[in-house]
């Protein structure tokens, strides 16, 4: 027996819950309590010593309370039992217990059947159906397993290594019966497999272990000591706590929670204990070195669980601002006056037929002929137009999908005339077009199908014998059934609060698939249904280029980056297009829609020599020419580093080096080998990820195939290789130390390699290292960069010592802290400039990975945490663009917010919704920006390689998301709600109140609509709502997300014509009315929301029957002015007879108003004067011109607008109106263009023929005829007055109009002229109320968000005055143009350092004076007034007046 114990002592075995604790006394030796208390005795002397170096300060009792439970658990020592050991008689005494999983436990019972056969009992409860033993025999001298003879039935051999004994199901229990025979097998091993689940058990993360020495058995553990619940020593705690705090993202905790952190640390070290782990195998796991300084040092500073930050330096914003602007060059682009071709005219003639409703236009090239394929939308259903200019039969071999390469026979309603159905396809011909037009001569097919089904159409052709594919590819056309369902997952999104759509939306709302609509810019229409074969907005001769090399750069990532480096300079002498396209090309490739590898054996080195030339390129390009910077820096993210010779030849050889190490050579390993030494790829990043994360999770296959198929890498990519990888990763318990330590150091090769923006090695380049040994990176040593600020090291230390924290404020201080140091060498040349882009690259995806982490830490935060977190992501995206100036100046703004918040100010939330809407509008523009650069080259590249249309289609979607701006949007949409309760704005404005019902219509932009008549009350919720825009007919309605003026030329429109107009900022409401598009409800505004329901049929009717119009627009007289006998008149000669009320009114306010008003002087071309010169005979020309184009206008062709207007633009003065003009503007005192040089009098003269000109502006013209007004009666007077250039200008509504009380002024001011106050210029003026019985109170209701203001030198404006303005229902004002003799100069404001804003003082003076001169107005008139005019050095001038409407 003494014997036996002895062994127990040697070996022993994790603790059992004992079956029979009875038993227990037969198997206690007398020295064991000898052992237990010598080894209490050693440890607590080990803790007395550590206690020196280690505070408790947070454990409080925790030792005396240990002390206690210790006695109370020695005093039951006798029932805490070493594992049994067996004499040799049957009787099974030795049984232990684990765990497994829930309600699963493992039983096991070993017995001796006789002097040579061991019996052992596996039993497990409440187990699963298809459990399996994976076990094997330890021998002699010999630590791998051995394969017994002696086996269970259905027992198989698994790889030669293992035997796999499937569990026999009795009841709720799993049951087998082992029996060893074989005298030199010294243990058994073995895991539990479920394979239904592919889940392993472990013992503790090893394999279980039965000792069967001299046949008498024993279940290993560890020493004695594990078997009793000893004290852990305090220093292991604190480290382990340390650990935890590190495990769960470094959060500032409180006392509370520290000392909850480290109880909950001993609770586990204990735990681990039970299990069987020594202390001395715990603290060799969690005591290194590097563990224990940190942990050491955060002790003796007191810092404990908190974070320490970086000190930011103090800085001027503004030396971070760049003004490398891109202007679209339309000459280089494409050729707008090139003649359409056959196809283009036939395209052309059915996007006319179906107005807004093609989703998708595609150009092929069938050698010299072309093939255009439309698709529109028709409730629901899908006509496919196919017509080309192939002049031979053509026969189309066609069918049906639901995905992307999928052939389905047509559904018979959908075949066209003379179509054959055939096994999975159908084939019909073409048939002749017939068309009166002798140039539009070709073949066309016509097909009919229901879209709900079907997702595209693939088809070839076929002409004779001979078969027409798209580069080898079938054709194929998407109905938009995928990417629309992505739209409906983006709008989800958006709805969610999780995606800004409003800043995202210009991105991709000229993709095909945004149904019927037609983007309208600058006044001019602009069709969306662009072409996608043309190039048009492209470097098309470079991307025909990169479509006629792309079979060959398929052969390897070699020929790629060769290819694209010899592309460069021909792509950066095209300009940013030109980039455009070559970082197209290379996105294209970077998320796998191009082939990588093609039957063609490359050497990593030869890959990474390519990549190292392209990136020196693009390098130079970065230096040199500085507008492109941004471009290139994605361009260079897209591609990766690279490096010469040996940097891609230590991927060749360290793998050799993992599979040596680690005794791996065969399987997956082997084929990754393979792959590796022939073509190594961006794949093999998350290759190795993924094993290193199977590793890690216990060799899990599910968390090795979860890994790759997060990252886009499926079974079927990994068999596409050259080098196909079939198998699946097969490692051993015994390797994981080596493996995880081996690929880990692999994965720094793979990323120098092939990620531009690692981080880790991003730092590591620019810090310098060499070689590390143990076979990786031998012989390497990288130089540390030259020039590094002081201290920038030890930031990026703490940067890589803090990435994965859960707290990320200090991180992203951190980051962006070396942001900005590296910023001054990233603007100067030098030898290794490259490495310094890649670690800002690295440091800015950083940055997006925090912030995105850190949302979490942003619920239930302050609005105060939120803005600060919005400054610094704001500041990353600032540093990370060409053209900043907008978003520097708003990332003063919300500085100042933050500040003002500090100070308690009563509009601090006010000021800082002002700048959430500026910096709304500045993403937006960022993403028109990218839209108009890269989705052109997207759509063309992507039409001529054969792209995925989806793909295409968010190609500049995901190029944004992919930077700081998705994640500013989703901040924004975060704090905005809490910004509108605290301002008290409410969920709506209320431009113009009516109470309306109407149907439900949705459209993107209200300008796409403008000349539309609806057939019914119709209710419109619009996505963009500009300011000029008309109302169309029908609409009862216009609500909006957008954030039109009050005052706009809209907004007046609106309450003129008694529809409800409003600004909705919650999206909620907005998705609410989308999802009842169709359906009839009513709207009753209040003075701070709109009221609304679903209404029926009948409450429609009843609500009808009571508007006692008969909803006809009423038609309006104007009585046609002639000319009077003079070309100009001064102030004292304007009457009804020769100007409008514009001039007449500030004529009738000359020396009427109070004196501190000024009127600027004033003098005119009266009515007729244009008539007149058109008529004079140098003019003769141009005016049967005119009357031409008049008569094309009259006959529908409303394109003969802007021919009119060009024409007028040819005009000449005859010398009479040049000297009486000359003579008029003299006496008035104001200065004659001409004495500065005969070329300022042609600026003059060609600014009053652009008044005249306005007439026939687009929505001057379809306003006067809704009203049913003569468009020829209508004449033109020209105000001439001399421009102020203003510091403010204003307008004044003497009657509130947005709820109509008369006895409150409301008014809306912008720094500098006006044209940005009333014309279509994006964001909101400061708007202010007052009551008029004080009008020395104004209060502030709206900070301003205008991002531009325009100013002028000393110069002359011409203001459009004509018969058609400001007659009783309509309100003509503003249709017409005002134009300055000289351009203003557009200026991004800075509203931190603008005195109306800043100084409190002087906003109350200012708005004091502009509400006192409205009010001095009104009286005079008597009735309320729409007031223009301007602020200069504190002075009030007043420019123009008429009633207000």
């Amino acid at each position: 027996m003494s014997n036996t114990l002895g062994a127990v002592q040697q070996n022993l075995c994790r603790s059992f819950v004992l079956e029979n604790p009875s038993d227990t006394r037969l198997l206690i030796s007398s020295s064991l309590p000898c052992k237990i208390s010598s080894y209490l005795k050693n440890d607590r002397a080990f803790l007395h010593k550590q206690r020196l170096r280690f505070s408790t300060r947070f454990l409080d009792n925790s030792l005396r309370d240990w002390k206690a439970k210790f006695q109370q658990k020695m005093r039951r020592v006798a029932y805490m039992v070493p594992h049994a050991v067996l004499a040799t008689d049957s009787f099974p005494k030795l049984r232990g217990k684990f765990k497994l999983d829930g309600n699963s436990e493992l039983q096991i019972v070993l017995s001796s059947k006789s002097d040579s056969l061991l019996q052992i009992d596996f039993q497990i409860t409440n187990g699963g159906e298809s459990l399996v033993l994976h076990w094997g025999a330890v021998r002699t001298r010999n630590k791998d397993w051995s394969l017994p003879s002696r086996r269970p039935d259905r027992t198989k051999v698994y790889k030669n290594e293992a035997l796999r004994t499937p569990f026999v199901k009795s009841g709720s229990s799993s049951l087998i019966k082992l029996e060893i025979d074989d005298p030199e097998v010294q243990a058994i091993e073995f895991l539990i497999l479920d394979e239904a689940q592919n889940k392993w058990f472990k013992n503790d993360g090893h394999n279980f272990h039965i000792q069967l020495s001299g046949n008498s058995p024993q279940i290993l553990g560890a020493s004695i000591a594990e078997t009793i619940n000893v004290t852990i020593p305090e220093d292991l705690v604190e480290i382990y706590a340390y650990l935890r705090w590190e495990k769960k993202g470094r959060q500032n905790y409180t006392p509370e929670q520290e000392k909850l952190e480290f109880e909950e640390a001993r609770k586990e070290l204990q735990l681990k204990l039970e299990k069987g782990t020594s202390l001395d195998e715990i603290r060799k796991r969690i005591v290194k070195g590097s563990i224990k300084s940190q942990a050491a040092k955060k002790l003796e500073d007191k810092q404990h669980f908190t974070i320490e930050r970086v000190l930011r330096k103090s800085r001027d914003l503004t030396q971070f601002i760049n003004k490398n602007s891109f202007q679209p060059e339309e000459g280089k682009a494409f050729d707008s006056k090139r003649t359409l071709t056959t196809v283009e005219l036939w395209s052309k003639g059915l996007e006319e037929r179906f107005d807004g409703l093609i989703i998708t236009r595609k150009l092929f090239k069938l050698d010299d002929m072309e093939l255009m394929v439309l698709v529109a939308n028709t409730e629901g259903k899908m006509k496919v137009f196919l017509g080309t200019d192939y002049e031979k039969p053509l026969l189309l071999h066609w069918a049906l999908s639901e995905k992307a390469g999928e052939w389905m026979v047509p559904p018979s309603n959908s075949l066209p005339p003379n179509a054959v159905l055939l096994d999975k396809a159908c084939q019909a011909p073409f048939i002749n077009f017939s068309s009166a037009d002798p140039a539009l001569q070709l073949q066309q097919i016509e097909i009919n199908i229901d879209a709900e089904h079907f997702d595209g159409m693939p088809f070839v052709l076929c002409s004779g014998d001979h078969w027409i594919k798209n580069n080898d590819s079938d054709f194929y056309v998407e109905f938009g059934g995928r990417t629309t369902k992505f739209l409906k997952g983006v709008a989800a999104l958006h709805w969610e609060g999780r995606l800004d759509l409003q800043d995202m939306y210009r991105a991709w709302q000229r993709t095909s698939l945004v149904l019927g609509i037609k983007k309208m810019s600058g006044g001019s229409t602009l069709n969306t249904k662009q072409d996608v074969g043309d190039g048009k907005g492209t470097a098309k001769a470079l991307l025909d280029k990169i479509s006629q090399l792309e079979s060959e750069a398929q052969k390897s990532f070699m020929h790629r980056f060769n290819i694209a480096s010899d592309l460069l300079y021909q792509a950066r002498d095209a300009g940013l297009l030109g980039l455009a396209g070559i970082l197209v090309w290379m996105r294209f490739m970077a998320t796998r829609q191009l082939v990588w590898n093609k039957n063609y054996n490359v050497k990593p080195r030869e890959i990474s020599k390519a990549q190292d030339r392209l990136t020196d390129m693009l390098q130079d390009i970065y230096s040199g020419f500085p507008s492109y910077r941004e471009i290139l820096r994605i361009i260079m993210s897209t591609v990766g580093r690279g490096g010469e010779g040996d940097v891609g030849q230590r991927i060749r050889d360290e793998i050799l080096v993992i599979q040596r190490n680690n005794d791996c050579k065969g399987g997956m390993m082997e084929e990754w080998h393979q792959k590796l030494h022939n073509n190594t790829s961006p794949d093999d990043v998350v290759i190795c990820q993924a094993l290193i994360d199977y590793v890690k999770f216990n060799f899990d296959v599910n968390v090795y195939w979860k890994t790759l198929n997060e990252n886009g890498i499926t079974k079927e990519r990994l068999l596409s290789y050259d080098r196909a990888i079939h198998s699946e990763p097969n490692f051993r318990p015994e390797q994981k130390e080596g493996l995880l330590r081996d690929l880990g150091n692999y994965m720094r090769t793979l990323k120098a390699v092939h990620s531009g923006a690692d981080l880790e090695s991003a730092i590591a380049t620019c810090l310098g290292y060499k070689s590390e040994g143990e076979g990786f990176m031998v012989g390497v040593q990288i130089n540390p960069i030259k020039g590094l600020a002081s201290g920038f090291p030890e930031l990026l230390e703490f940067i890589l010592a803090h990435i994965e924290d859960k707290t990320v404020e200090p991180l992203l201080e951190a980051l962006l802290e070396a942001r900005v140091e590296l910023r001054p060498l990233l603007l100067n040349s030098q030898e290794r400039l490259k490495d310094i882009i890649f670690l800002d690259i690295a440091l800015d995806s950083a940055v997006r990975t925090a912030i995105e982490r850190g949302y979490e830490e942003l619920n239930n935060a302050e609005p105060e945490k939120i803005m600060y977190f919005i400054s610094l992501v704001l500041e990353n995206l600032a540093l990370s663009s060409d053209n900043n100036e907008d978003l520097i100046y708003c990332l003063k703004g919300w500085n100042h917010a933050l500040e003002l918040s500090k100070r308690k100010d009563n509009q601090w939330a006010l000021f800082a919704k002002a700048f959430l809407d500026r910096t709304r509008l500045a993403l937006s523009s960022k993403a028109e920006y990218f839209h108009q650069i890269l989705q052109p080259s997207a759509e063309y590249l992507g039409s001529l390689l054969g792209v995925n249309q989806w793909a295409v289609n968010i190609f500049t979607e995901e190029i944004i998301r992919a930077g700081s701006a998705a994640a500013l949007s989703t901040l924004l949409n975060r704090i905005d709600p809490i910004l509108r309760k605290l301002a008290q704005l409410g969920s709506w404005q209320i431009i113009s109140p009516a109470e309306v019902s109407g149907y439900i219509v949705t459209v993107n932009e209200l300008l796409s609509v403008q000349n539309k008549s609806y057939d019914r009350p119709t209710i419109l919720v619009a996505k963009s709502v500009k300011g000029e825009e008309e109302i169309p007919d029908g609409a009862v309605a216009v609500l909006t997300s957008d954030m039109p003026d009050v005052l706009s030329h809209v907004s007046v429109r609106a309450r003129n014509s008694k529809v409800c107009f409003a600004t909705c900022f919650d999206p909620n409401i907005l998705a609410e009315f989308e999802r009842n598009v169709g359906k009839l409800f009513f709207l009753k505004p209040t003075s701070a929301e709109i009221i609304y329901s679903e209404i029926t049929e009948g409450e429609l009717t009843e609500a009808s029957s009571r508007d006692t119009s008969d909803g006809r627009t009423p038609s309006l007289n104007i009585v046609r002015k002639s000319f009077a006998g003079q070309y100009a008149i001064v102030a004292e000669e304007f009457t009804n007879e020769m100007v409008g009320a514009k001039s007449r009114n500030i004529s009738f306010l000359k020396g009427k108003v109070p004196s501190w008003i000024e009127i600027p002087t004033s003098i005119a071309l009266p009515f007729g004067v244009f008539e007149k010169v058109l008529s004079d005979n140098i003019n003769k020309d141009v005016a049967h011109n005119v009357d031409a184009l008049k008569r094309k206008l009259e006959d529908g062709d409303f394109n003969a607008l802007g021919e009119i207007r060009g024409a007028v633009l040819q005009l000449e003065a005859s010398s009479r109106l040049i000297t009486e003009l000359k003579e008029k503007m003299k006496i008035s005192g104001m200065p004659w263009p001409g004495d500065e040089g005969e070329h300022r009098w042609e600026r003059a003269w060609m600014a009053i023929k652009k008044v005249w000109a306005s007439k026939w502006n687009e929505r001057a013209y379809f306003s006067t005829r809704k009203v049913k007004l003569d468009h020829d009666s209508l004449c033109m007077a020209v105000l001439v007055q001399e421009i102020i250039n203003a510091d403010y200008a204003f307008v004044i509504h003497t009657t509130n109009p947005s709820s109509g009380d008369s006895s409150e002024i409301y008014a809306e001011v912008v720094k500098g002229l006006g044209e940005t106050l009333v014309g279509a210029y994006p964001g909101r003026a400061l708007s202010f109320i007052c009551n008029k019985n004080d009008l020395n109170s104004p209060k502030v209701i709206g900070f301003p968000s205008k991002p531009i203001g325009l100013f002028i030198k000393r110069s002359i404006i011409f203001r459009s005055d004509s018969n058609g303005e400001d007659l009783e229902g309509y309100a003509g004002a503003g249709l017409y143009d005002s134009v300055p003799m000289d351009e203003e100069e557009a200026v991004v404001l800075d509203y931190t350092s603008d005195p109306l804003i800043m100084d409190g003082g002087f906003r109350q003076s200012i708005l004091a004076s502009i509400a006192r001169a409205g009010g001095a107005i009104e009286e005079l008139y008597g009735s309320p007034q729409d007031i223009e005019g301007v602020v200069k050095d504190g002075k009030i001038f007043v420019v123009q007046t008429r009633p207000q409407m």
